[in-house]
C-alpha cells in the first residue's frame, strides 16, 4: 500500500516503438497503420507509443494544442465519412464535458469529426491488442494560450506569467515556451474536475500515457511576459500529489511513465514513487558526467523506461557522429562488457538500451533504421524544419522486423503469449 491505496501493478519487461502517426506514409490511420501494427507484432514489440494525438500549432507540434482533449482530424484515413444524429448525439452524451466547448471553438464539422476519430482510431487499437500491441500516448502538461480549454476555463489558467525551463547545461538560457500556467489554487477548488475529466479521455484513447514535464507538477518554472528568454523565471510550487489523488479516487488507477528529466529534487522522486510509475532514462545522456549519471546502464532501476533517445533528440546514429571520442569510448565498453557486438554503432546503442534492467525499453523509429540527422523529429528551441520526418514506401522490411525481434528475445523482453 503507499498513501493508504493499492501501488500500481508492475510493468512487465517489455520493448516498444516510438512512431507518431504522422510519420507513417501517408501521415493517416487506417490501412497504413494496421501495416505498422504487422510490423510491430513481427518484431516482437510490445508497444506502440505516440506523441499527443490532440490537434498541432501552425508549426507542427502537437504539445502546443487548441484543445487538451480533441483529436486531430488530420489522422482520418476517411476524413468525409457519414456521421449520423444518433452517433453525434451519444457521443455528445459520452462527452459532455468537453465537447461543447470544442464545437463552438472549432465550428460545425468540429464532433463529427471527432466521432471519425473514434471510430478510426477505436479500430486501429482493436486491431493492435488482437497482435499484442498496445499503446503509450503522451500527455503534455500545457496547452495553447489560444486554446478551447482556455476560452472555457479562463478561472483555471494563468496569463500573468508564462511556461518555461530554468537554464540548465543544454540550454545556458533556458526554454521559454510560452504557455499559460495553472492557477492551482482554482483547480484544487473545484476538485482538480478538469484534470480528472483530461485524464478519462486521455485512458480512452491509450493503455498507457508518458507525462510530458512530470516535474511540473511538484515546482514550475514561471516567467513574466516581455522577457526574451526563460532566465529570469522563478520556481512556483506545484499541486504534488494531491492532484493525482483525485484523479484516481475518479479513474482507479492510471498507468504512467513519467519523464522525470532536468532538474530532478527529492519531492519529484517521492511523488513518482507514490504513483509507482516508472521514470525515464535517457542513453545518449549515459556516456558523461561519470558514475552517479543516472542515466548510465549500471544506475537505471528496474522500475524506469530506458529509452535511446525522445523526439527532441537526434536520431542515434546521428548522435554517434557527433558524440565526443570520450563518450563513444564509454559505450564502447558498455557495449562489450553486456557481450553485444555490432558493427553498426546504432544497433548498438539499440541492443544496450534492451539489456537495461529498466522494465521498459523504447526505441526511436528512425534508430530502428540506421537514419541520421536528416530523419530528426523536432529541434528543442526552433520552429522550422521539426515534425515532418515520414517513413517511405517499403521502407519496414521483413528481415528488419527480424533483427529487431531477435534483439528482443536475446534481452528478454518478448511477450509471452
Amino acid at each position: 500500500m503507499e498513501n493508504g491505496r493499492e501501488r500500481p501493478a508492475e510493468l512487465e519487461r517489455s520493448s516498444g516503438v516510438l512512431l507518431h502517426p504522422t510519420s507513417l506514409p501517408g501521415g493517416r490511420l487506417g490501412a497504413e497503420a494496421e501495416r505498422f501494427v504487422d510490423w510491430l507484432a513481427a518484431a516482437g514489440q510490445s508497444w506502440w507509443q505516440v506523441l499527443p494525438l490532440v490537434p498541432p500549432d501552425g508549426f507542427g507540434s502537437p504539445y502546443t494544442s487548441t484543445s487538451a482533449f480533441a483529436a486531430w482530424p488530420g489522422f482520418l484515413a476517411d476524413p468525409r465519412a457519414q456521421v449520423s444524429p444518433d452517433e453525434l448525439e451519444r457521443f455528445r452524451e459520452r462527452h459532455r464535458y468537453w465537447i461543447g466547448d470544442w464545437e463552438r471553438f472549432a465550428g460545425d464539422e468540429a464532433a463529427a469529426d471527432q466521432v471519425r476519430f473514434e471510430r478510426e482510431w477505436g479500430a486501429l487499437r482493436r486491431y493492435a491488442a488482437a497482435r499484442g500491441v498496445r499503446i503509450i500516448g503522451d500527455l503534455p502538461i500545457y496547452v495553447a494560450g489560444a486554446s478551447a480549454d482556455v476560452v472555457a476555463h479562463p478561472e483555471l489558467f494563468d496569463t500573468s506569467e508564462l511556461a518555461g525551463a530554468p537554464p540548465d547545461y543544454f540550454n545556458p538560457q533556458g526554454q521559454l515556451w510560452g504557455n499559460p500556467l495553472y492557477r492551482w489554487p482554482a483547480n484544487r477548488a473545484e476538485g482538480y474536475r478538469w484534470w480528472i475529466e483530461r485524464f478519462r479521455r486521455t485512458f480512452e484513447l491509450v493503455d498507457m500515457t508518458r507525462i510530458d514535464h512530470f516535474r511540473g507538477f511538484v515546482a514550475y518554472w514561471a516567467v513574466r511576459p516581455g522577457e526574451p528568454t526563460a532566465e529570469h523565471g522563478r520556481w512556483r510550487r506545484g499541486p504534488g500529489y494531491g492532484l493525482f489523488e483525485a484523479v484516481e479516487r475518479e479513474l482507479g488507477r492510471i498507468p504512467l511513465v513519467v519523464e522525470d528529466l532536468g532538474v530532478i529534487t527529492p519531492p519529484v522522486h517521492r511523488l513518482r514513487e507514490a504513483l509507482g510509475a516508472p521514470g525515464m532514462r535517457v542513453l545518449q545522456f549515459a556516456f558523461d558526467g561519470g558514475r552517479l549519471n543516472v542515466h548510465a546502464l549500471a544506475n537505471h532501476p528496474e522500475d524506469s523506461a530506458v529509452y535511446t533517445g525522445t523526439h527532441d533528440h537526434n536520431p542515434v546514429a546521428a548522435w554517434w557522429i557527433e558524440a565526443p571520442e570520450a563518450q563513444r569510448r564509454r559505450a564502447r565498453r558498455q557495449m562489450s562488457a553486456a557481450g553485444i557486438e555490432e558493427e553498426d554503432p546504432a544497433w548498438g546503442l539499440i541492443r544496450l538500451a534492451f539489456a537495461s534492467r529498466a522494465r521498459l525499453a523504447v526505441v526511436q523509429m528512425q534508430d530502428v533504421l540506421g537514419l541520421g540527422s536528416e530523419a530528426r523529429f523536432n529541434t528543442p528551441g526552433t520552429t522550422s524544419g521539426n515534425w515532418q520526418w515520414r517513413l517511405t514506401p517499403g521502407q519496414l522490411t521483413g528481415g528488419l522486423a527480424e533483427r529487431l525481434r531477435a534483439a528482443t528475445t536475446a534481452a528478454g523482453r518478448l511477450a509471452t503469449p
